[in-house]
């Protein structure tokens, strides 16, 4: 499924702080179940996997990485693939350690912004980058400051691969949807729920933009994006 958007800018006020972000769950020993049932994460995560087709010697980097749980799928699928990620809550990236030891996949993990991306990778070029359940839960400048930053640090023909709320299409997803904006915020999250990040993909610079699949699930549709650099 493919959907585009005309507009070169998406007409929504600039709220601040710009490096606002939403914290993971208050007890994070509940974070990934309540992923897990509330999102259908292990069928849209498949599809991301498939997509970002993974291939041994190359540097793909996870920005929001979370509890780590994509990086372990990624690095356990193909091993010999160089890993990083990235992520501003600290205590998010302590479980994130303990459970790629658990999973003997290695990666490197680094505390940042989506912004901070390319400065985080020391001059090294990503061939992928990846980002699940992020552009919702921030402002729109570091929506469009986390894009510029993905696009920036990956080479060129390096592609970009996103899994987040999108556009939510029916009175249903809309309804559902409100769970997630009751708890992340209306202001930041509305731009997602109209549909922006295709627009502001390509505002980037990304080329190739398209709306690849589309989750239903019990809190709103989730939506795979990707884009390459031209």
């Amino acid at each position: 499924m493919q959907t585009s958007m005309h507009d070169d800018r998406v007409p929504y006020p600039p709220p601040a702080p710009a490096d606002r972000f939403t914290p993971a769950f208050p007890v994070l020993g509940l974070y990934d179940p309540i992923i897990r049932l509330l999102t259908r994460e292990r069928a849209w995560r498949t599809a991301l996997l498939a997509s970002l087709d993974p291939r041994a010697g190359e540097l793909i980097v996870d920005a929001g990485c979370g509890t780590a749980t994509f990086l372990g799928d990624i690095g356990r699928h193909v091993p010999g693939v160089a890993l990083i990620g990235i992520d501003p809550d600290e205590r998010i990236l302590d479980r994130a350690r303990h459970k790629l030891a658990a999973m003997g996949v290695a990666a490197e993990l680094h505390r940042g912004y989506l912004r901070d991306l390319a400065g985080l990778l020391s001059g090294r070029e990503a061939h992928k980058i990846t980002s699940s359940l992020v552009f919702h839960q921030v402002p729109l400048p570091e929506k469009r400051a986390g894009l510029a930053a993905m696009h920036a640090a990956l080479a060129p023909r390096g592609k970009v691969l996103i899994a987040d709320y999108g556009l939510q299409r029916t009175a249903a997803m809309r309804a559902l949807f409100r769970i997630v904006q009751c708890v992340d915020g209306f202001e930041d999250t509305q731009p997602n729920a109209d549909g922006c990040m295709p627009a502001l993909m390509r505002e980037a610079g990304f080329v190739d933009v398209a709306e690849t699949r589309v989750f239903a699930t019990l809190t709103g549709s989730i939506s795979i994006y990707c884009g390459t650099k031209a």
